[in-house]
């Protein structure tokens, strides 16, 4: 017996139709949600293009209070965004792919800033920013004198944890003179981690930050630029290359860089706010575009890496917890339970042995672990208003 195929149904071109116009209402109803949705407090918007050399414009003035920066990367290359106080990062956008723009909002106070425009090497623009009602009205914050305790311990956390760093530097320069590429190997996870727990604090140093851990795609010449120092270039060097030759004069660099940061770090002055500013502006990094990119490209330690990155979130946001429970429960529950689930997921992936290589993770494992950590960096975020630091 053989089947037989029927022909189509006189319904079928109406259905057809039907779907068409359901599609074309979602689409509508669609359109109409995303004119009409209200999304996160932005302030006003300020575009700025970002060229091959320079940005457009490269010099802003804006009032105190919340802004946003669109920028758009006209540039051929990946590239970040920085506004800087000094040496300091105060906002960042990172790894904004050509052709496309990223949103930074920022709440900025009366000053004047340096803005990075793409690659390291490139001139810098200037942000002034005035006076407005806003931040002369601000209210003004605790007495420092509740914050005495939870800073003092945070500055004996994050000496030492450079003092690890240095120690661990030492031993990984050890390591690469010997010729030894597992040991320099074992010496490299070892030093990472203990700077990976301060990169909440470090991130903001931006001199240092750029020679201990700058990553080749912001540099001209990328794997080849004199500027390519640090962390991965050791990285590049032991796996990609497999050798030690070569790397004497970067792990002395290295030594004297992570020296030097030991010694700003010390005479750093943190305020309240930075408590939880930091560990938020980390989470926040992380969620953004890091856990989703990765870092350790060659080594493949980025879980690693992420699980010290959280140890220094939690460090920094859990000493200013007592004081947010006391004054908004629910905004300290929402800390607790984002803190929870990010080390959870975390901890799907540890083994006995540690953290599997992270070329492993697909980009729905990446997706996830970062948007824990983009929820972790909100319930932070909102945790200095609640006591009036913000």
């Amino acid at each position: 017996m053989t089947d037989t195929i029927k022909p189509p149904s006189r319904l079928m071109p109406l259905a057809v139709a039907g779907a068409a116009v359901l599609a074309a209402a979602g689409a509508g109803l669609f359109y109409y949600a995303t004119r009409t949705a209200v999304g996160p407090e932005r302030g006003d918007v300020h575009k700025v293009v970002v060229g091959q050399r320079t940005c457009d414009p490269a010099d802003f003035t804006v009032p105190a209070g919340r802004v946003t920066f669109e920028i758009h990367n006209a540039s051929d290359r990946p590239i970040e965004w920085e506004i800087l106080d000094g040496v300091m990062v105060v906002e960042e956008r990172e790894n904004i792919a050509p052709g496309f723009h990223s949103l930074l909002t920022a709440k900025l106070k009366p000053g004047t800033f340096e803005i990075t425009c793409g690659l390291l090497s490139n001139p810098r623009g200037r942000l002034v920013v005035t006076p407005s009602a806003a931040s002369e009205g601000e209210r003004v914050a605790p007495p420092v004198t509740a914050f005495i305790g939870p800073l003092s311990e945070f500055k004996v956390y994050l000496a030492r944890q450079s003092n690890a760093l240095v120690a661990a530097a030492e031993t990984l320069g050890l390591a690469v003179k010997s010729g030894d590429v597992d040991a320099a190997r074992a010496a490299w996870l070892d030093a990472r981690l203990p700077y990976k727990r301060m990169e909440a604090v470090t991130g903001r140093i931006a001199d240092l930050e750029n020679a201990i851990d700058p990553l080749p795609d912001y540099l001209e010449k990328r794997e080849d630029d004199p500027a390519f120092t640090g962390f991965h270039r050791i990285e590049y060097g032991l796996w990609q290359q497999g050798t030690t030759e070569g790397l004497a004069p970067v792990a002395d660099k290295l030594v004297a860089d992570v020296a030097a940061l030991k010694t700003r770090l010390r005479a750093m002055k943190l305020a309240p706010e930075d408590l939880a500013g930091t560990a938020a502006r980390q989470a926040e990094r992380l969620g953004d575009s890091q856990i989703v990119a990765g870092e350790d490209r060659w080594s493949g330690a980025d879980l690693a890496g992420i699980a010290a990155s959280l140890e220094g979130i939690a460090k920094g946001a859990g000493l200013l917890a007592p004081l947010v429970s006391d004054a908004a429960p629910a905004v300290s529950a929402r800390y607790e339970e984002s803190l929870a689930a990010a080390r959870a997921l975390l901890g799907t992936y540890a083994a006995a042995d540690g953290y599997p290589p992270y070329g492993t993770l697909d980009g729905e494992a990446r997706e996830r672990l970062a948007a824990a950590f983009t929820a972790l960096g909100a319930a932070i975020a909102a945790m200095n208003p609640t006591i009036g630091l913000e």
